[in-house]
């Protein structure tokens, strides 16, 4: 049986969890809500329609980096 030393410790495996499906669920709503915001809306929060259409078609797995840690 072959053996292989390993210097550092391997990163657990990320698996699905509850709050990770929640987190999915709500990032999807509120992608959602963005595209379905007024001209008025957006000028508000600084953001034009094709930002705010680009993020909406995002996939739900392509989260923010902070969101991943």
């Amino acid at each position: 049986m072959t053996q292989i030393a390993l210097k550092h410790a391997c990163p657990p495996n990320r698996r699905f969890s509850l709050p990770m499906i929640r987190d999915a669920l709500s990032l999807h709503r509120q992608r959602k809500t963005l595209a379905r915001l007024d001209a008025r809306a957006l000028e508000d929060i600084g953001v034009t329609r094709e930002q705010a259409q680009a993020e909406a078609a995002r996939y739900v797995w392509d989260a923010p980096e902070f969101w991943q840690k």
